[in-house]
């Protein structure tokens, strides 16, 4: 069994394609599989794919129902001790991270989570992660799974991705597995990843559709707690960022953020009262 699977799903980004393969392909530490799961591409990646053919362990193109069936196809066929999905045009931060991640995964938690670098068109950031996820945390974050180690049997012993989503099912199975089973979790000193923000998640005209799915998500494992969450969605909301310029002041931002958890420690009591 090799210690990590690397899944890596594309449709029609050759480009992205080639970069991730040589990303994956360039790492030192060699004890991995290498997953590649096309939907049945139409713009060259099956070239770049036959191309690479001896350094991808498990290649597959055909049509598929989206980007979670494509991922679920991945962890059905993976054999690694922990999956790690680096999508086209997403990149390990530096030739070493698996490395270092083998000598940080100590084997006792089922999640290991590291940094990552956003990148945008005209920009990039490092976003670190807390090292104690609250369900709090998880009213309006999310982990990032091109930086996040996760091991294979909890798939089995849980779920796989929910494929009636197109944005959350990721965010689901997090919210789930941490917040309402407790499956031990650690957060790890590395910046895993260089991600592509200019898939489907950042894109703005699905921000109601993230929030439909993150909502449907909350009301089924913890129904007790949707309407407090619909209080902070209207907190959350846009509008409301906007009015206190909050994507030009980070510091700004991240006090509301703690505002928003104090509101949910007390929301609770408030009622009581």
């Amino acid at each position: 069994m090799p210690k990590f699977s690397i899944i890596t799903i594309n449709y029609n980004d050759h480009e992205g394609l080639k970069k991730t393969i040589g990303s994956v392909i360039g790492q030192t530490f060699k004890d991995y599989e290498f997953l590649v799961i096309d939907g049945d591409s139409t713009d060259g990646s099956k070239h770049i794919l036959s191309q690479n053919a001896s350094r991808i362990t498990y290649a597959v193109s055909e049509p598929d129902s989206g980007v979670y069936n494509a991922m679920n196809k991945g962890i059905r066929a993976a054999k690694g001790e922990f999956i790690i999905f680096m999508n086209s045009g997403d990149l390990f931060h530096d030739p070493e991270v698996l490395a270092k991640a083998d000598a940080l995964i100590d084997g006792q938690h089922d999640i290991y989570y590291g940094d990552v670098i956003v990148k945008k068109p005209n920009s990039e950031r490092h976003k670190t992660y807390p090292n104690k996820l609250t369900f709090a945390y998880f009213y309006t974050n999310a982990l990032c799974h091109q930086a996040t180690f996760i091991r294979r049997q909890l798939f089995f012993d849980h779920f796989l991705y929910n494929e009636d989503y197109k944005i959350y099912s990721d965010g689901e199975f997090f919210l789930y597995t941490i917040c309402k089973i407790g499956v031990p979790y650690k957060h790890i000193d590395l910046t895993v990843a260089i991600y592509d923000f200019t898939g489907i998640s950042s894109n703005p005209k699905y921000e109601k559709l993230h929030e439909d799915e993150r909502m449907a998500s909350i009301e089924k494992f913890f129904p007790q707690f949707a309407d407090d969450y619909k209080v902070l969605s209207k907190l959350n909301a846009k509008r409301t960022k906007q009015l206190f310029h909050i994507e030009n002041y980070p510091m700004a931002w991240k006090l509301t953020k703690g505002f928003m958890s104090l509101v949910l420690l007390f929301l609770p009591k408030i009622k009581k009262s």
